[in-house]
């Protein structure tokens, strides 16, 4: 692995640090004013506040693993979480179309590890729809997830097409 850059991005966890924090604070107002099944419109025809409680991954999947799942998404939350920091680690402070993304997936990945650690299933509490289709209910730390990974994406085809520009 080559030498960290000084200073090395790894300040951008105070992010990962502060959208956990917000995270975790919307799912115990979550749990502190909404019943299970609850629907409260904040846009007719399209969100909902609604609690409902994930104890498998994106979109319910493994959800009736029997327990596994906090094993295994929890171990998943952590690998991936360490992966990133090092990654973090290995960036420069400055590029923040790299750092950004890392420390959005980190806080999202450790807010949801946090539910399953503490009550073994994932609060969500956020409900999109369109007329009779609603999309899985979903939480701050999902969001954090979506727009790091998609951030990412977009930032590496910036970045391929700017190399291939001046290479």
């Amino acid at each position: 692995m080559q030498a960290p850059p000084r200073p090395d991005a790894l300040a951008w966890l105070l992010l990962s640090a502060l959208l956990i924090g917000i995270d975790q604070w919307t799912k115990l107002l979550a749990l502190k004013h909404l019943a299970p099944g609850e629907r409260i419109p904040v846009i007719d025809g399209f969100w909902n506040w609604t609690l409902h409680f994930n104890p498998g991954a994106s979109f319910g999947m493994l959800a009736d693993a029997g327990g596994a799942q906090i094993w295994l998404f929890g171990g998943l939350a952590v690998a991936i979480s360490v992966a990133l920091s090092l990654w973090l680690r290995v960036t420069p402070r400055g590029d923040w179309r790299t750092a950004l993304p890392l420390a959005l997936v980190i806080s999202g990945a450790l807010g949801n590890l946090i539910d399953r650690v503490r009550i073994g299933k994932v609060v969500d509490f956020v409900d999109w729809y369109i007329g009779e289709h609603h999309w899985p209910a979903f939480n701050v730390a999902d969001s954090a997830i979506v727009v790091g990974a998609i951030l990412l994406v977009l930032f590496s085809f910036r970045a391929d097409s700017g190399a291939a520009k001046g290479g």
